[in-house]
């Protein structure tokens, strides 16, 4: 029985896939190993960047002009400034790669009696000259996880494998391919004296880096369409620019989204069922709350400084412009994606993951005492009464709440409302964030579903927040705001909205029942609510 893969290469015959070889430009590759190029592959966690190498290594062992060989050096990633046992780990992985393809046709012992007998730091680059005479043909050679080594270690490696390189192809790898999560110019490496150097500089003789890109719309169709001919079970058509709007292609979250709706939620494990877009809703929703091993990876980034340096402007939704470099790490890490208008988050799950993850200890100390009387009888949203109990709760509680976000405590009023809201809506429905540098707003939309007389009903609520900063006229910030929500408001198709405004400096000396505004902008009627004290 197949299925969608969410561990692992998917080299395997029971694993739906699209072809490894066909998500990069193979003519580009196979043009730099002829030319016996070093070069670099990176990517994101779990984008199917060692499912693209083995392919890569079975194609070319197959035309048997080279022999190509993958290993992985995250075995030596413990021995930080320890270069000789790093080395150890190193070389036992290569030997025992080449005997897995040699078989008994390979010397292991001899080559590991040759190793021992060498003694020195630099025995990878010995050893790889040794197996360089050994093998007849031009070695490829793919070094996986080759950033997880850090220090004294990586620097290494590095400089064995630049120091090899005149000696190809007959006595050296003739190319080498270094993969990882990001790329070599970006590595920061701290030796054992304190030296930074960075991995550009210890390795300039790569020829290029490439990028291994997501999954586009077609392939995703084409992944799904695997399952319904294997199975018969059939998706919408209409869920297919839902699974790109949540994954923006991601290989790991394609896989996962479809694997938690055809699997783990029971019910769809009938194939008769037909899988539409809410039951994908459902599945990203549990997705996101199992908080599985790549989304926590995710989650763990957001405390990292160069990580904060970028996503705080967006969910500040402010004009602040992070460095290039801190910039580049993020979309190296998948985190955030360059559009035409600017840089984004990556997808729509990961919009969702980080909110959640930045107000998880603000949302499970949220008081008990909001029950849903903020749902009508009719069981819609009373969105005045929810927004009412949360300027009571924000006036009341900004300062400690606020003091509970670490790290991010400028955009507490952006994620005490979202954590205040998640734990509100937790009880039925779904929130869509939007939010981007220099759009100068945050957007939340409130997706719901309710049985009227029968008949489901789904009912959208609209809610822009912006925050008053110093200098700034409430004035020109609530003109701004108008406009805005009224553009959003319409791009969702309602014609009623909420916008929250807090004042940050106490600009407006707001006390804590301001009465409500309202407006009116193209149509649509929307309430302004006033938040103030500046105590955060």
């Amino acid at each position: 029985m197949k299925h969608f893969n969410t561990a692992g290469p998917v080299n395997r015959p029971s694993a739906y896939k699209i072809d490894p070889l066909s998500r990069w430009d193979l003519e580009e590759i196979l043009g730099l190993i002829q030319e016996e190029k070093y070069f670099i592959l990176h990517a994101p966690r779990q984008t199917g960047k060692t499912s693209c190498l083995l392919a890569l290594r079975d194609y070319l062992n197959n035309e048997d002009q080279y022999f190509a060989i993958y290993v992985n050096f995250e075995v030596g990633q413990v021995w930080r400034h320890n270069v000789k046992k790093a080395t150890d780990e190193f070389v036992q992985e290569i030997l025992g790669r080449f005997q897995d393809i040699l078989k008994d046709d390979f010397p292991f012992h001899e080559s590991i009696a040759y190793y021992k007998d060498l003694a020195t730091e630099n025995g990878l680059s010995d050893m790889l000259r040794y197996l360089s005479k050994l093998i007849k043909k031009p070695i490829v050679m793919f070094i996986d996880e080759i950033d997880s080594l850090i220090g004294d270690t990586l620097l290494s490696v590095l400089r064995q494998l630049r120091a090899g390189y005149d000696k190809r192809p007959v006595n050296f790898p003739s190319t080498i391919i270094l993969c990882g999560v990001r790329d070599i110019k970006d590595y920061r490496i701290h030796t054992s004296n304190q030296e930074i150097i960075t991995g550009g500089s210890a390795f300039n003789i790569k020829t290029k880096s490439l990028r291994l890109g997501n999954f586009s719309k077609d392939e995703v169709i084409e992944l799904y369409n695997q399952h319904t001919t294997e199975t018969g079970q059939k998706f919408a058509e209409e869920c297919f620019d839902l699974v790109m709007k949540y994954t923006d292609g991601q290989p790991w979250l394609v896989n996962a989204l479809a694997r938690e709706v055809t699997y783990e939620m029971k019910e769809n494990r009938d194939r008769s069922v037909v899988i539409t877009t809410e039951k994908l809703e459902m599945a990203k929703e549990r997705l996101i709350l199992e908080r599985q091993t790549h989304l926590d990876q995710l989650a763990f980034r957001l405390n990292e400084e160069r990580v904060r340096n970028v996503i705080l402007p967006m969910v500040l939704g402010n004009d602040a412009q992070p460095k290039e470099d801190d910039a580049q790490y993020c979309i190296d890490l998948g985190l955030i994606k360059k559009t035409k208008t600017g840089l984004e988050i990556a997808n729509g799950i990961y919009k969702e993951v980080i909110p959640r993850t930045l107000t998880e200890d603000t949302q499970s100390t949220l008081p008990r005492r909001f029950d849903p009387d903020w749902i009508n009888e009719d069981d819609t949203i009373n969105i005045y009464e929810l927004l009412r109990q949360f300027k009571e709760f924000w006036n009341e509680n900004s300062s400690i709440w606020a003091s509970s976000i670490a790290g991010y405590q400028e955009a507490a009023p952006h994620l005490v409302f979202q954590a205040f809201l998640q734990r509100m809506i937790n009880s039925g429905g779904y929130i869509n964030r939007e939010y981007a540098l220099g759009n100068k707003r945050t957007d939340i939309m409130i997706k719901r579903t309710y049985k009227k007389n029968g008949v489901y009903h789904t009912e959208k609520i609209v809610i822009e927040l912006k925050v008053i900063y110093e200098k700034q006229k409430y004035e020109t910030v609530r003109a701004e705001a108008v406009k805005q929500t009224a553009d959003y408001a319409k791009f969702c198709g309602v014609q009623e909205a909420q916008i929250i405004i807090f004042d940050r400096h106490e600009s407006q000396k707001w006390i804590a029942d301001e009465p409500n505004e309202y407006a009116e902008y193209d149509g649509v009627k929307m309430v302004i609510w006033k938040l103030g004290t500046g105590v955060w």
